[in-house]
């Protein structure tokens, strides 16, 4: 019998005990013998993106018997982005991405488990279950759990950033109550993630186009019995993988897969939080990734997916017109996906992808007819942001502002201003104070950018921040400003009234102060108190990175014995 990593926890007469554990579980002799595969989701009733699991983990599991293995369920922790999304309880979902990470690590090792099936369906479980794959390295293959059905009201398709959106149109009497309560009753019709190109989405297709997942299964809507097909081959897959002792997570996860992911963020004007998360799974595998090289592969990769919320469709189309893999296809073609980078099938991607549909020129246009010929993320540069920041430019109008920064110390003093519409078209409103040490945890403010987008102002001001934004984000908005203000980034030293220039097309953003006075302002500095002295952010606040390094809290290639 070949020598699993779980015999450490079963073979030997010093093992009764263990065994004993096994047995009370309902495992008998037989199950006993087998390998023993761990299947993590997130199960619960925080948020409708994960309660699509059920079904495809009873499925996993399913195929995972049938091919020989004993799977072993187990569930990790999810921040709903949405519920959580402008108040305090926010500062928990980034560092939620770390926890669920340390979660799996925690019970990948501690129970000796051989190989992994993990789902993600919000946000940060997407980056999380990725990030414990590569840092366990044993066989392993993620599954997004797939988006909800969009909405529709008075013949327009929804998503949940209508709502969003909503409540700044009733702001201005654009609509009314009844209209404001019908969009928040019809936007999110079914279970699932949320339906545009956001942060889920994206992760998602990132997670195809890296090769860590099933072939073109992420477009698949959550509610489809389409995804328990996938799911139960998905466990057959894994056990393959496990006899053949590969590839692992780290095999697969390199400098030119790493840029693949860059690649199809850019080609569907997915999230910004992309910038983020592709550093920490290269910080996982021992690589140095870091924003600069994310923003090289978006400056040369162009713009091909018609999706909200920059464009007008959303994961459902994608998966009509033929899932991601149109899209991986078309950027294999044009050079822009390298196709010779492994996956999990120990096929290469152009291998799986070859035979996708070719582009259908509406909710995914053909390569040498682009929407824009250099992507629909940005990372900028300049006096303010001298290690990077991020704006998702797909759908703007305009790529360059000129403006008069309003300097607000935290989220809330600006959401005020907003609430009052205490803000005239030409600011700057500039956020601070909310970066991943300041606040803690890099707040998403899709919150205060959709009350500007529904108030009529989307790019009439601007607005900058060392927080982040989420996918559904739109409008002359710039996140993740690096360094941040807390550690006396330039975000720092901005006050009322400094003109600030944003000019995507350069990629430069600076605020247009003279040098002598910034190097006045920076010498009086004095650094803030932190927020909070006890608890997970205390410590999290204590070991959490730059933005520009993925916001990672360990130094990545985690080493852990074989049990060979």
């Amino acid at each position: 019998m070949k020598k699993w990593r779980s015999r450490v926890t079963t073979d030997g007469l010093d093992r009764a005990p263990h065994r004993a554990f096994m047995r009370a579980m309902g495992l008998d002799d037989a199950a006993l013998a087998k390998p023993m595969i761990g299947v993590v989701s997130m199960k619960g009733e925080q948020t409708p993106c994960n309660m699509t699991h059920d079904f495809q983990v009873e499925a996993a599991k399913a195929g995972i018997a049938e091919a020989g293995g004993t799977p072993r369920e187990f569930t990790t922790i999810s921040v709903s982005d949405g519920i959580s999304m402008n108040h305090e309880g926010m500062k928990f979902s980034l560092f939620s991405r770390e926890l669920i990470a340390d979660s799996i690590e925690a019970v990948v090792h501690g129970m000796a488990y051989d190989a992994l099936i993990g789902f993600g369906g919000c946000d940060k479980t997407l980056p999380g279950v990725m990030m414990g794959m590569i840092r366990c390295n044993v066989p392993s293959i993620f599954i997004y759990g797939g988006s909800a059905l969009p909405g529709s009201f008075e013949g327009r398709t929804l998503t949940v950033l209508d709502s969003y959106e909503a409540v700044g149109g009733f702001m201005t009497g654009e609509i009314d109550q009844v209209t404001l309560e019908a969009i928040e009753r019809t936007c999110l019709p079914t279970i699932g993630a949320c339906a545009g190109q956001f942060t889920a989405n994206t992760m998602a297709m990132v997670s195809e186009a890296m090769g860590l997942t099933m072939p073109n299964v992420s477009m698949i809507p959550g509610v489809y019995a389409e995804r328990a097909q996938a799911t139960r081959q998905a466990g057959r897959l894994v056990m393959q993988m496990l006899e053949r002792g590969g590839p692992l997570p780290r095999q697969i996860v390199t400098r030119k897969s790493l840029e693949n992911g860059a690649a199809i963020v850019a080609a569907t004007g997915g999230s910004t939080n992309a910038a983020l998360h592709l550093p920490a799974l290269a910080n996982e595998a021992g690589i140095k990734f870091t924003i600069d090289d994310v923003g090289e592969v978006f400056a040369c990769t162009p713009l091909i997916g018609n999706l909200r919320p920059g464009g007008k469709y959303t994961a459902k189309d994608v998966y009509d017109v033929g899932g991601a893999a149109v899209v991986i296809r078309a950027l294999i073609e044009s050079g822009h996906i390298d196709g010779t980078c492994l996956t999990i099938s120990g096929k290469t991607i152009a291998e799986e992808y070859g035979s996708a549909n070719a582009p259908d020129g509406e909710v995914i246009f053909h390569v040498g007819k682009p929407i824009m010929p250099d992507g629909g993320v940005a990372v900028l540069k300049g006096n303010l942001c001298p290690e990077g920041a991020v704006i998702k430019v797909a759908g703007l109008k305009n790529l360059v502002f000129e403006g008069t920064a309003r300097v607000f110390e935290d989220e809330e003093g600006c959401v005020e201003a907003v609430r009052n519409r205490d803000y005239a078209a030409g600011d700057v409103l500039v956020i601070r104070n909310e970066g991943p040490v300041g606040g803690p945890g890099m707040r998403e403010m899709l919150g205060v950018t959709a009350l500007i987008y529904g108030q009529g102002m989307g790019e009439k001001v601007a607005l900058i921040t060392d927080g982040r934004f989420s996918g559904a984000t739109r409008g002359m908005c710039i996140g993740y400003v690096s360094p941040e203000s807390f550690v006396g980034g330039p975000l720092a030293l901005v006050r009322d009234g400094d003109r600030i220039r944003i000019d995507a097309r350069a990629r430069r953003m600076d605020v247009l102060v003279h040098e002598q006075d910034l190097v006045e302002r920076q010498r009086a500095w004095k650094p803030r108190p932190p927020r909070h002295r006890a608890g997970a952010l205390a410590k999290y606040a204590r070991l959490v990175g730059q933005a520009p390094g993925g916001a990672v809290t360990h130094a990545g290639a985690a080493e852990w014995p074989w049990f060979d």
